[in-house]
């Protein structure tokens, strides 16, 4: 049975920068259709104490999560998420009509980010750091279907004080075999720890839009449907990415591969958002695939009118070059696109009859889905 990528209800996952690209690691994704079981924890009896009686040993994951959970949140969107049950995210929202997910501090200022298919188009979002506080009115920032992620900002006052942000891994921190602890509500359990490793890193996810994100953190870590927006640490508690997705055998459940959004994609985006600021993207406009044999991304689809058809881009071109990168795979035109801006002119060049020539392409703005 083929594998599917799962979003985490109150949950959702092509191309990086402007291209179109699918290459042979790009993973769909799509919400449970099915309703989720919600289990409730039993309130702890009088002979089991809510805290460790002694501190837990230095350097281990009892520690790493003492000193790291009360960074963590449960997120609750009213009409978050998708509604449309036609589209390939159907609606991860609860009976009550709300979505329900994870979600970290990043700054002492109550900044505090999330998945974006969590909050989806909501405006009414409440955060709590513990199932026995009072809910607390997050202001929705901005959110980033692109690259699924959302920040929320919370009065600091009103959370008691006890806002104390995670450090964001930079690039170069991560590697696989690394530790990874995921920190969550899955199924609504408050603050569920699971470890596991990094399994492998760069790998491709959907976002919510149809477009793609690049470098995604594969993990063996459990993670399920509610941890989706919560943070993937490594064993000095930074965080590598924000829990967004897994892959399902058909199943409902964790099959031990699960995908995070990279830490440096957050730190990326987040002082737009953070700012209230809309991100736009380049955008090049074509789809494109492995090349049977050789180096090179092949162009299997142009969009009608868009920047690369304009620019004399045509289906089952070989794209070998864009700008000074040279093009190995379908990945590599995204990622040579996604440090500009549209309206730059980049030359692309292409394998085109047997012979090399090079186009001129004016970029223009992604949209905000896949056309």
């Amino acid at each position: 049975m083929p594998f599917t990528s799962r979003f985490l209800p109150g949950v959702a996952g092509g191309v990086v920068g402007s291209a179109l690209c699918v290459g042979a690691l790009a993973i769909g994704g799509v919400f449970d259709d099915e309703p989720q079981h919600v289990v409730t924890a039993a309130p702890a009896s009088a002979s089991a104490p809510a805290v460790r009686a002694t501190p837990a040993p230095a350097g281990s994951l009892a520690a790493l999560y003492e000193r790291t959970s009360t960074s963590v949140v449960e997120v609750r969107a009213e009409g978050g998420g998708s509604a449309d049950a036609d589209s390939p995210f159907p609606d991860p929202r609860d009976d009550d009509g709300t979505a329900t997910g994870s979600g970290f501090v990043v700054d002492a200022d109550g900044t505090i980010v999330t998945n974006a298919h969590v909050v989806g188009e909501s405006k009414d979002v409440t955060v709590r750091f513990d199932e026995d506080d009072e809910p607390v009115r997050a202001q929705v920032r901005g959110t980033d279907p692109s690259t699924d992620i959302a920040v929320l900002k919370i009065d600091p006052e009103a959370a008691g004080g006890r806002v104390q942000p995670l450090p964001l891994a930079k690039e170069g921190d991560v590697n696989v075999g690394d530790t990874a602890l995921a920190i969550g509500n899955p199924f609504g359990l408050e603050r569920t720890a699971t470890a596991g490793i990094v399994s492998a890193t760069g790998r491709q996810i959907e976002a919510p839009n149809g477009f793609s994100i690049a470098g995604a953190i594969q993990t063996d870590a459990p993670i399920n449907p509610g941890n989706s927006g919560g943070p993937l640490l490594d064993g000095e508690g930074r965080v590598l990415g924000v829990n967004s997705q897994i892959l399902t055998g058909g199943a409902n459940g964790n099959v031990g591969i699960g995908f995070a959004v990279p830490s440096t994609t957050v730190a990326d985006v987040l002082p737009e958002l953070k700012a209230g600021r809309r991100i736009t993207r380049p955008y090049l406009g074509v789809q494109s695939s492995e090349r049977p044999s050789g180096a090179g991304a092949l162009v299997a689809d142009v969009v009608e009118g868009g920047p690369g058809a304009r620019g004399g881009l045509r289906a089952r071109d070989v794209i070998v070059q864009v700008g000074d990168t040279e093009v190995a795979r379908p990945d590599d035109v995204a990622a040579a696109i996604e440090g500009r801006k549209p309206g730059d002119v980049v030359p692309v060049t292409v394998l085109r009859g047997g012979e090399r020539r090079t186009l001129d392409v004016r970029l223009g703005t992604r949209p905000a889905t896949v056309r």
